[in-house]
């Protein structure tokens, strides 16, 4: 009796330590403040993936790793570390994955399609260095690279540089029809990802980027739909990604409809991915098309910029139901309807588009879907493709609806007077207060701190304090303060390149750098009868 005791004492232990661990490793999505018998702990590894930039001759691109300075190291008591490894990709002879569109001579489909990508041979990369490794928290570190073959990469962080790890890749590319300024945020792997706003028209040239960050395979499958519903063609299924490598899919492999609006969907049945979508326009430009936020009832989209030329929303209710939508601006004086858009109707599983034109009309703002009368609320999915400059001299970004900043949410590789700050508050009467946060530069300078109140209700777009003495590139961290109303923020980089108006969008979500731990404790009456 007194052994069965003793074991079963073990065993409740052992899980009880195993469900710490796992809770201090998990993602903390929510809003609320820790529950009674919890508490709130830095996470103790993140991991990142950033896609292969490009693969033009006359693009050069930036890569810059930042850790907020305040989270306190790992349960042993070590520093930590911070890296990004080079990927391999996946390609063969028949001419699939190496994500450059080229024709295959034989006939058959491009580069980087479906088929060729589950059938293809893995490269190795071709240099196994580290990329941008830390060495401290609070000073950026970056590197540059005007390879066309610069590969994708893979990484983690642990330890005190594990919570809010942030990696931002930015290429300029000088010419071609990809020119302009691209601009990624490095994403979380999962196992789901929506991203309205893609294209299968001739004028276009979209590639999703399937990152495996694990030592298993990931199979993925990929769903395409638009104005009607799912569109025709079943090459997205079964799309095998080997352990750490990378596999572009040209979207317009996937179906045999050219199609302007679409949505795209990413699953994962095996294994997790790192996704995004990089769209290249004959006449627009490119850039990086970032994974929406989770579908919801009501979601945010912000940093419009003030002089955009052309506002676009693509959107998608996902589920077996219709969503009704009010339609808002928040802007710097309050909330304005759209003449023309008051509401929006999304038919189930079919994408729509609507063309806002010049939205803001010299006044910078986000964009605000509710739910439209007293209906049910259904959870959808929204981006907008925002173009700046006319004629010849035109540029796009695209905004996701992001999540809101709970905690802390982190941009980098902001230079010199680049960057312009979006916050809003969309809940009228529930301002928020924020601070915001200049790191030291990457090549010296002193941090900054600033504090702004958004007026619920509103939009602010602000020049972000910039550190004293700056250089090289920095930092911003964007914190809203306890009891503050809810707050969503985005960075917009603008530079110009010739009479191009290049310029890249990034939305801030809330780095869900801290989780919720349970109090656990033995409870020995759970072993009496």
């Amino acid at each position: 009796m007194k052994r069965t005791m003793m074991s079963l004492i073990g065993v409740a232990v052992a899980l009880a330590a195993v469900t710490g661990v796992a809770a201090v490793a998990g993602p903390d999505g929510g809003t609320q403040d820790a529950p009674r018998g919890s508490t709130r702990l830095p996470v103790q590894r993140s991991a990142l993936l950033c896609p292969a930039p490009t693969s033009s001759e006359v693009g050069e691109t930036a890569y810059t790793a930042f850790a907020p300075k305040g989270a306190a190291a790992g349960a042993d008591g070590k520093k930590g570390t911070a890296q990004l490894l080079p990927a391999g990709t996946v390609q063969d002879a028949a001419g699939a994955g190496d994500g450059k569109g080229k024709k295959n001579p034989k006939g058959g489909k491009g580069k980087g399609s479906a088929a060729g990508s589950a059938a293809g041979q893995t490269v190795p990369p071709r240099d196994t260095k580290p990329v941008v490794p830390l060495r401290e928290a609070g000073r950026p570190v970056t590197t540059t690279t005007d390879s066309s073959g610069a590969p994708a990469l893979v990484g983690a962080a642990d330890g005190a540089f594990a919570p809010g790890w942030t990696v931002q890749q930015t290429t300029s590319v000088a010419a071609g029809a990809g020119r302009g300024l691209l601009g990624l945020s490095c994403t979380t792997p999962d196992t789901t990802f929506w991203f309205p706003g893609v294209s299968t028209a001739t004028d276009r040239q979209d590639y999703v980027h399937l990152t495996n960050p694990d030592s298993t395979p990931a199979v993925v499958d990929l769903e395409l739909r638009g104005k009607d519903g799912a569109l025709g063609g079943s090459a997205g299924e079964d799309i095998s990604v080997p352990p750490h490598t990378t596999v572009p899919v040209l979207l317009s492999t996937l179906t045999g409809a050219p199609t302007t609006n679409a949505s795209l969907h990413v699953v994962a049945r095996e294994g997790r991915v790192g996704a995004a979508v990089q769209a290249s326009d004959g006449k627009l430009g490119s850039d990086w098309l970032p994974a929406a936020a989770d579908p919801s009832p009501s979601v945010v989209l912000p940093g419009i910029p003030k002089d955009a030329t052309s506002v676009r929303l693509v959107a998608l209710a996902p589920g077996e139901a219709d969503a009704d939508l009010k339609v808002q601006l928040a802007t710097p004086t309050g909330m304005i309807t759209p003449a023309g858009v008051e509401t929006l109707h999304l038919k189930s599983g079919m994408t729509t588009a609507v063309d806002l034109k010049d939205l803001t009309k010299g006044e910078a703002g986000s964009l605000v879907l509710t739910p439209s009368g007293s209906g049910s609320k259904v959870p959808v999915a929204a981006a907008l493709r925002v173009t700046r400059g006319k004629g010849d001299k035109q540029e796009m970004a695209f905004i996701p609806a992001t999540r809101p900043v709970v905690k802390r949410a982190t941009a980098v590789d902001n230079r010199g007077k680049d960057s312009t700050l979006s916050l809003v508050a969309p809940e009228k009467g529930k301002d928020a207060k924020v601070k915001v946060t200049a790191s030291a530069g990457s090549g010296g300078g002193t941090p900054a701190t600033k504090t702004y109140t958004v007026k619920g209700g509103t939009s602010l777009d602000i020049a972000p304090p910039r550190p004293a003495g700056l250089k090289g590139s920095y930092a911003l961290t964007v914190e809203p303060e306890s009891g503050s109303g809810p707050v969503y923020a985005a960075r917009m980089l603008a530079r110009p390149q010739g009479g191009l108006p290049a310029f890249t969008v990034q939305p801030l979500p809330d780095d869900r750098g801290s989780v919720l731990v349970p109090t656990a404790g033995q409870d020995l009456s759970v072993l009496t009868s």
